[in-house]
């Protein structure tokens, strides 16, 4: 978005970023993203609606007053994945942004991000600080400083583990290479998308993001969080954090995340404790607390996941084609102990808690 001779000149000099804004009837969000975005002080983006078909006037709204932003309709509401598949192709960046239509950035968002990504060309992902618009001071859910996971396949974040989320006071300041980076606000490598493949439709909601960052990995590519960098969040504003989509969805492509691109023998013992993980929670939910719900949506989970192992162990095989590295490459950013037993019996309930050491400069 170049308003002077001096911005053309700079524009010149700096590479693009395509930022792409998924929406589907989120127009009462448009008007908050977009005038951010537009005052950001990076020379040289360009910003797309990539529209999951709504239903509402977004589409109208955004030609009528934010003219300078490209529409990229999908047509059908098939999930995050298709959209962004889609929309990577109608865009020119040397690097895409991945964003929620819920979010606001800062002003200087972008430049700590294009400068890391700059300079190592081994840098497949990024993502900034995420912090919540309704819950002042505090991380937002979905992202916060950056994200984990157990040896279990559980995620978690610098700022938020499960349920409980930490106020932020600086603590996860330091810039850091992480496992995954939040598909809220995911700055991505484009060239990196052609060695680990774009994300994956099957998942349709949540952990797509996880599943193409442990690809990117797989080629060897880093992955970072920029504190830098601010967003603001408005969490759970699609699917809320405890409705039975949202469970379902979890534990579904949490197991389908783990199929794929596990190594053979680390993929075996996984699964049986994270199986064994998954009845217990059942019983625990169905019995010691009543909630029906959430039990169901733990078993709907595996009920697909049965139905499609054929699907999910071709997949495996197309990503275990490209994988260039070991599991070992990348263990130091996954935590080696059970995150479950950690939170809910040991009451750990920050990432400092756990005393995770890890190489963070590695």
């Amino acid at each position: 978005m170049v308003r002077d001779e001096g911005q053309n000149k700079a524009k010149n000099r700096e590479p693009l970023v395509s930022i792409l804004v998924l929406n589907y009837n989120g127009k009462k969000f448009l008007k908050e993203c977009f005038d951010s975005i537009l005052k950001s002080t990076y020379p040289n983006f360009e910003i797309a609606l990539v529209d999951n078909n709504s239903s509402d006037d977004s589409i109208a709204y955004t030609q009528a007053n934010y003219p300078m932003v490209k529409i990229v309709q999908t047509h059908r509401n098939a999930g995050y994945s298709r959209a962004y598949n889609i929309a990577f192709r109608e865009v020119q960046g040397k690097y895409y942004i991945l964003l929620n239509n819920d979010v606001v950035v800062a002003e200087n968002w972008l430049e700590p991000l294009v400068n890391v990504a700059e300079s190592d060309s081994k840098i497949g992902a990024l993502q900034p600080k995420i912090r919540s618009l309704i819950d002042d001071g505090y991380f937002e859910y979905a992202g916060a400083s950056g994200g984990f996971m157990d040896k279990c396949g559980y995620p978690f974040l610098r700022g938020r583990i499960f349920y409980t989320i930490e106020r932020d006071e600086g603590q996860y300041d330091d810039e850091s290479f992480v496992f995954w980076t939040s598909g809220a606000a995911m700055f991505v490598r484009a060239e990196a998308l052609e060695k680990s493949g774009n994300l994956d439709e099957d998942f349709v909601h949540h952990m797509e993001e996880i599943d193409l960052c442990w690809r990117l990995h797989l080629v060897d590519y880093r992955l970072k969080v920029i504190p830098d960098s601010v967003i603001y969040h408005y969490a759970g504003a699609t699917i809320k954090a405890d409705s039975f989509k949202k469970i379902y969805w979890n534990h579904r492509n949490g197991i389908f995340t783990l199929i794929k691109n596990l190594e053979k023998g680390n993929l075996v013992k996984t699964l049986i404790i994270r199986y064994l993980l998954d009845v217990i929670n059942v019983f625990h939910a169905a019995i010691g607390q009543l909630d029906f719900k959430h039990a169901y949506a733990i078993i709907k989970s595996h009920v697909w996941l049965i139905f499609n192992l054929k699907m999910m162990f071709q997949k495996r095989k197309e990503v275990q084609e490209i994988r260039i590295v070991s599991d070992k490459d990348y263990e130091f950013l996954m935590y080696n102990r059970f995150l479950v037993f950690d939170y809910f019996l040991k009451g750990k309930k920050t990432f400092q808690s756990l005393n995770f050491k890890f190489n963070q400069t590695q």
